[in-house]
């Protein structure tokens, strides 16, 4: 299997690992960049394109492929599965096609395809300025979800409970999405929809996200992992728990929700991470994305579900049924968090022996490093990393988990220090 990954601006060496695994799973890999750094694959099987502009990524990709003969494209970048659809598509290989993807990207694209199928969702509108969103959260009722059309990661993602909230943050996420890393990580050149902010009724229950592919139009279910942080403002500080704590008949109702939202995504062979919501005792979807999920939840779903999101991406990429199977729980429990810390410039990160040695430990990933910048809402979402931890039962491995969390220790200079 030789399969090539792409994304238009590199996202550092955030996917590093999980370009290992697929090399690990036994595919041979090369990595084309748009803008990227030197060294960050192997030489053989790494080029830059110098550009992030469509036309040259597919020019790029073309005379790579004529030498290499691949046999599908992956990213496991939300800001790049627009550009791999055109691409695959330009190559003659397996893809979802650049309407679905863009679709698929786009909040607000895909709010109103689930609308005109009706997949379960809440109500939305596309707001320019303040007097726009305040007419949209009178009518919806507060709070409102504010959220950016091309966001990723819940950057600029806030719950506002009033309209004097809703006054102060607006100016502060309309100015912040122009900046944000995972728009100007798209490709140029290419149609994604508008790029604004949307408001969204608010849905009141707990959230579960999935891991799961649809192949032939017929929605697998992989992983279901519950959602189990202390809901604040914002929605980036998310511990997450698995096997969920949903019974067979609301499992079978996230499904049909699922596939009604793939379906009206125009999905029939893709990797799926949903994100849903019950309101009122049904669930609703807050979105499907067409790449696996981030921080651990790959890992988890193997550990708790015996699927694996990154072999799936790998089958699908290449045109080939995976090995998939409805919803089965292996009966091991797993916890696992974003490291989240106060706002300034991370001068140290130390991760003691005994948590990055720790036997209960499953997933380590500090994606920060000395230099960088964490900035905290309303300003943005940086986070330190990602931690997960096993137990004989939630409570067991959510204990584990903290106790381990708070011997990390980052050393900080508030932003705008001169040092």
């Amino acid at each position: 299997m030789k399969l090539l990954a792409l994304e238009a601006r590199q996202n550092g060496a955030y996917y590093q690992s999980r370009y290992r695994q697929v090399a690990d799973l036994g595919a041979e890999l090369y990595v084309l960049n748009g803008i990227g750094t030197p060294d960050f694959w192997p030489e053989d099987r790494y080029r830059i394109a110098g550009s992030q502009h469509i036309d040259d990524l597919v020019t790029a990709a073309k005379a790579w492929h004529e030498q290499e003969r691949f046999d599908g494209i992956i990213t496991f970048s939300e800001s790049a599965v627009t550009a791999v659809a055109v691409v695959a598509e330009a190559l003659g290989l397996p893809g979802v096609g650049p309407e679905a993807a863009r679709t698929s990207r786009n909040k607000l694209l895909m709010r109103r395809a689930h609308l005109g199928h009706g997949a379960p969702h809440p109500d939305f509108r596309l707001v320019a300025d303040v007097e726009e969103a305040r007419r949209a959260a009178e009518d919806f009722g507060y709070p409102v979800i504010l959220k950016p059309t091309l966001g990723a990661a819940s950057n600029f993602v806030f719950r506002i409970d009033d309209e004097e909230e809703l006054r102060r943050t607006f100016p502060q996420a309309a100015e912040g999405i122009e900046g944000m890393s995972w728009f100007g990580m798209e490709a140029e050149g290419i149609d994604l929809g508008p790029h604004g902010l949307m408001v969204e009724s608010f849905l009141d229950g707990e959230e579960f996200l999935i891991e799961a592919v649809v192949w032939d139009g017929e929605v697998y279910l992989g992983s279901v992992v519950d959602r189990i942080t202390a809901e604040g403002g914002t929605f980036d500080d998310d511990v997450h728990h698995a096997p969920t704590s949903l019974g067979p008949e609301q499992v079978a109702a996230v499904h049909r929700v699922v596939t009604a939202g793939a379906r009206a995504q125009g999905l029939r062979r893709s990797v799926l991470h949903a994100e849903v919501r019950f309101h009122r005792g049904e669930p609703y979807l807050l979105e499907i994305a067409i790449r696996p999920g981030g921080g651990g939840l790959d890992l988890i779903a193997r550990i708790t579900a015996d699927h694996c999101p990154i072999r799936a991406v790998m089958d699908v990429a290449c045109g080939r049924r995976p090995r998939v199977r409805h919803y089965a729980p292996t009966g091991v429990h797993v916890t696992a968090m974003c490291l989240l810390c106060e706002a300034g410039r991370i001068e140290r990160i130390e991760v003691p022996a005994e948590v990055s040695e720790s036997d209960r430990v499953f997933f380590l990933k500090v994606t920060a490093k000395p230099g960088d910048v964490v900035r905290r809402p309303p300003e943005g979402n940086s986070i330190l990393g990602f931690l997960g931890t096993t137990g004989d039962s939630l409570e067991d491995a959510r204990q584990v988990m903290n106790d381990l969390a708070d011997r990390i220790r980052v050393d900080l200079t508030p932003i705008g220090d001169p040092r």
